[in-house]
């Protein structure tokens, strides 16, 4: 790729090479440096509730005009709750130890030699978000603990919220004394287009995009660097005969429970043929009562009349709200093999008080992360150790699963000779 191919658009190239060269020396910061300047975007965006909720308002306002869906309303909607988590989100990870500098013995040893691994930042990292404003400063401060540039890219709906995170960011860091272009954000008034900026892998190291699967499904197409892929909805449980209907109540709910994104909610429910029906019934009830919409395919359909007719593409298409289909299925071989043609394969679950189903069902499933007995709902910010993370990754191969601080790093292969040759 040459410049020339972007004077007319020059403005991506231009952050991503600000993001590159402050890369080079965010790389080399102390960890505390680090920290403290991730402390810093904390207070600065607690000090900033008014003018960020202000901001939010006229994108609300401007995308209420416009029509735009109710789905992306809500992950557009600031309220107070939610910047106060962002808050603690960043306070948490500033407080973290360092995730850089770890050392890991090498299993490759040369002669006269020692080898070994050190955890490294990966360099600039896209950030391209859907709405969720405040997802901006939560990337921000997974990247700035990591030693890593951030390029945020919002969508146009939320412009006036991400203009003025980003400025509040920019303006915390720069007080701390981390270089100017840690923190980069294009918009579409900059004419930016999203393969503009996905095209930039000489500066790029990194691109992760979080929304829709039609937004995550551009981004792989267009780019011409390494994206993440994260996930969203689509889920899938097996109900197996050895399943409790309380247990599988409860799953169900406290999926859906995550806001404003509830990543991992359970939308289809793969259930053994020979459930008893009085079962089923009581679980429909149970939903309705709570708000879900409820579909079925054809067999349980025509025995339970309540239910919607689930279309043949909706096995593969996230609902991304409270809705559920339900499947009856033979065997547990058949569920895997279902949830492996039609999931979204990165948080799918079983309810079985049977050992060796449970392993089956970890082990042939091919997800990222696999459920058993267990709610599949997801949390930024979890009461655990150093669990904190920025989303959930379906990533066929490398970082399957969580996207964690280590997620954002990479390792570098150091040599120490001896001085004899």
């Amino acid at each position: 790729m040459t410049v020339e191919a972007f004077d007319d658009c020059p403005e991506p190239m231009n952050s991503a090479k600000r993001a590159y060269q402050a890369s080079l020396k965010l790389g080399t910061t102390k960890g505390a440096d680090r920290s403290r300047a991730v402390l810093a975007m904390a207070e600065a965006l607690n000090n900033s509730l008014d003018d960020i909720l202000e901001a939010n308002t006229l994108d609300l306002e401007a995308s209420r005009e416009m029509a735009v869906p109710e789905l992306i309303l809500d992950w557009l909607k600031l309220t107070p709750s939610r910047l106060e988590n962002t808050v603690e989100i960043l306070q948490r990870l500033g407080e973290l130890s360092d995730p850089l500098r770890k050392v890991r013995i090498a299993d490759y040893q040369q002669e006269d030699s020692q080898s070994y691994l050190q955890l490294m930042p990966l360099g600039v990292i896209g950030f391209i978000y859907e709405a969720f404003p405040e997802l901006g400063a939560i990337a921000a401060g997974f990247c700035l603990k990591t030693g890593n540039s951030v390029i945020l890219k919002g969508s146009a709906e939320a412009s006036h919220s991400n203009a003025i995170i980003a400025e509040v960011l920019q303006t915390a860091i720069n007080e701390v004394g981390l270089p100017t272009g840690c923190i980069e954000l294009v918009t579409t008034e900059h004419g930016t287009s999203l393969r503009d900026l996905v095209t930039q892998d000489q500066y790029l190291s990194l691109v992760i995009p979080y929304g829709r699967s039609s937004l995550i499904q551009q981004v792989v197409r267009q780019a011409t660097c390494p994206v993440l892929k994260s996930a969203m909805g689509n889920c899938y449980l097996y109900w197996s005969l050895n399943g409790s209907l309380e247990m599988v109540r409860w799953m169900i709910l406290d999926s859906h429970e995550s806001e404003p994104d509830p990543v991992n909610a359970i939308e289809k429910v793969l259930i053994h043929r020979q459930a008893l029906p009085s079962s089923l019934s009581v679980l429909w009830n149970s939903l309705t009562e709570k708000g879900f919409e409820l579909k079925g395919d054809a067999e349980l359909v025509e025995a339970f009349p309540q239910l919607q007719l689930a279309k043949e593409g909706e096995w593969e298409t996230p609902y991304l709200n409270k809705t559920i289909a339900f499947k009856l299925v033979d065997s547990l071989d058949n569920a895997i093999a279902w949830i492996n043609q039609y999931s979204s394969g990165h948080a799918d679950s079983i309810v079985t008080d049977s050992y060796q189903e449970s392993r089956q069902f970890a082990l042939g499933v091919n997800s990222a992360s696999t459920y058993i007995n267990a709610s599949p709902r997801f949390a930024r910010n979890s009461s655990r150790g150093d669990a904190v993370f920025l989303g959930m990754s379906n990533q066929k191969g490398h970082r399957r699963g969580f996207i964690s601080l280590e997620t954002l790093t990479t390792v570098k292969h150091i040599i120490q000779g001896n001085g004899r040759f």
